[in-house]
Protein backbone atom coordinates (compact mmCIF):
# COMPACT_ATOMS: atom_id res chain seq x y z
CA UNK A 1 0.00 0.00 0.00
CA UNK A 2 1.45 3.32 -1.06
CA UNK A 3 1.32 6.20 1.39
CA UNK A 4 0.29 9.44 -0.30
CA UNK A 5 1.60 12.61 1.31
CA UNK A 6 -0.73 15.04 -0.45
CA UNK A 7 -4.11 14.98 -2.13
CA UNK A 8 -2.40 16.12 -5.36
CA UNK A 9 -0.40 12.86 -5.31
CA UNK A 10 -3.45 10.77 -4.48
CA UNK A 11 -5.98 12.20 -6.94
CA UNK A 12 -4.51 10.71 -10.17
CA UNK A 13 -4.55 7.28 -8.49
CA UNK A 14 -8.14 7.93 -7.40
CA UNK A 15 -9.17 8.81 -10.97
CA UNK A 16 -7.50 5.67 -12.34
CA UNK A 17 -9.53 3.63 -9.82
CA UNK A 18 -12.62 5.23 -11.39
CA UNK A 19 -11.68 4.74 -15.03
CA UNK A 20 -15.13 3.79 -16.33
CA UNK A 21 -17.60 6.64 -16.92
CA UNK A 22 -20.45 4.70 -15.29
CA UNK A 23 -18.41 4.26 -12.11
CA UNK A 24 -17.84 8.01 -11.97
CA UNK A 25 -21.56 8.56 -12.59
CA UNK A 26 -22.49 6.45 -9.56
CA UNK A 27 -19.97 8.30 -7.39
CA UNK A 28 -21.18 11.72 -8.48
CA UNK A 29 -24.79 10.60 -7.99
CA UNK A 30 -23.87 9.43 -4.48
CA UNK A 31 -22.37 12.82 -3.65
CA UNK A 32 -25.52 14.49 -4.98
CA UNK A 33 -27.77 12.21 -2.92
CA UNK A 34 -25.71 12.97 0.18
CA UNK A 35 -26.01 16.72 -0.40
CA UNK A 36 -29.78 16.33 -0.88
CA UNK A 37 -29.96 14.31 2.33
CA UNK A 38 -28.18 17.05 4.29
CA UNK A 39 -30.39 19.74 2.76
CA UNK A 40 -33.50 17.74 3.64
CA UNK A 41 -32.27 17.41 7.23
CA UNK A 42 -31.78 21.17 7.44
CA UNK A 43 -34.96 22.28 5.69
CA UNK A 44 -37.37 19.76 7.21
CA UNK A 45 -35.61 19.48 10.59
CA UNK A 46 -35.29 15.70 10.39
CA UNK A 47 -32.00 14.93 12.18
CA UNK A 48 -32.65 11.17 12.17
CA UNK A 49 -32.29 11.30 8.37
CA UNK A 50 -28.55 11.87 8.86
CA UNK A 51 -28.34 8.11 9.35
CA UNK A 52 -29.12 7.74 5.64
CA UNK A 53 -26.27 9.99 4.49
CA UNK A 54 -23.53 7.31 4.44
CA UNK A 55 -25.82 4.89 2.60
CA UNK A 56 -26.78 7.58 0.08
CA UNK A 57 -23.15 8.35 -0.66
CA UNK A 58 -21.37 5.04 -0.37
CA UNK A 59 -24.14 2.72 -1.57
CA UNK A 60 -24.03 3.73 -5.25
CA UNK A 61 -20.25 4.08 -5.16
CA UNK A 62 -19.58 0.62 -3.78
CA UNK A 63 -22.12 -0.96 -6.11
CA UNK A 64 -20.27 0.62 -9.04
CA UNK A 65 -16.94 -0.80 -7.87
CA UNK A 66 -18.42 -4.28 -7.48
CA UNK A 67 -20.38 -4.49 -10.73
CA UNK A 68 -18.91 -1.91 -13.13
CA UNK A 69 -15.29 -1.13 -12.27
CA UNK A 70 -14.72 -4.56 -10.69
CA UNK A 71 -12.10 -3.36 -8.25
CA UNK A 72 -11.76 -2.71 -4.53
CA UNK A 73 -13.04 0.72 -3.46
CA UNK A 74 -10.17 3.05 -2.55
CA UNK A 75 -12.30 4.04 0.45
CA UNK A 76 -11.29 0.81 2.18
CA UNK A 77 -7.59 1.75 2.05
CA UNK A 78 -7.71 5.55 1.92
CA UNK A 79 -11.01 6.59 3.55
CA UNK A 80 -10.42 10.33 3.97
CA UNK A 81 -8.55 10.83 0.71
CA UNK A 82 -11.32 8.93 -1.10
CA UNK A 83 -14.09 11.00 0.46
CA UNK A 84 -12.27 14.13 -0.65
CA UNK A 85 -11.76 12.54 -4.08
CA UNK A 86 -15.50 11.85 -4.46
CA UNK A 87 -16.31 15.45 -3.61
CA UNK A 88 -13.54 16.93 -5.77
CA UNK A 89 -14.43 14.74 -8.77
CA UNK A 90 -18.03 15.94 -8.44
CA UNK A 91 -16.94 19.59 -8.28
CA UNK A 92 -14.75 19.11 -11.36
CA UNK A 93 -17.61 17.46 -13.24
CA UNK A 94 -20.10 20.21 -12.35
CA UNK A 95 -17.58 22.89 -13.37
CA UNK A 96 -16.70 21.16 -16.65
CA UNK A 97 -13.06 20.55 -15.66
CA UNK A 98 -13.15 16.79 -15.10
CA UNK A 99 -12.07 15.79 -18.62
CA UNK A 100 -8.78 17.70 -18.28
CA UNK A 101 -8.02 16.00 -14.95
CA UNK A 102 -8.89 12.59 -16.40
CA UNK A 103 -6.55 13.21 -19.31
CA UNK A 104 -3.72 14.23 -16.96
CA UNK A 105 -4.28 11.01 -14.99
CA UNK A 106 -4.31 8.91 -18.18
CA UNK A 107 -8.02 8.02 -17.94
CA UNK A 108 -10.64 7.94 -20.72
CA UNK A 109 -13.60 10.23 -21.39
CA UNK A 110 -15.84 11.79 -18.79
CA UNK A 111 -19.56 11.41 -18.14
CA UNK A 112 -20.24 13.83 -20.96
CA UNK A 113 -19.01 11.08 -23.31
CA UNK A 114 -20.38 7.75 -22.02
Amino acid sequence: MREYQTFAEFFPFYLRQHARPRTRFFHIAGVGLTVLTFLTVLVLDLPWLLLAAPLAGYGPAWISHAFIERNKPATLTYPLWSLRGDIWMSVLWVSGRLDAELERAGVGPSLSSP
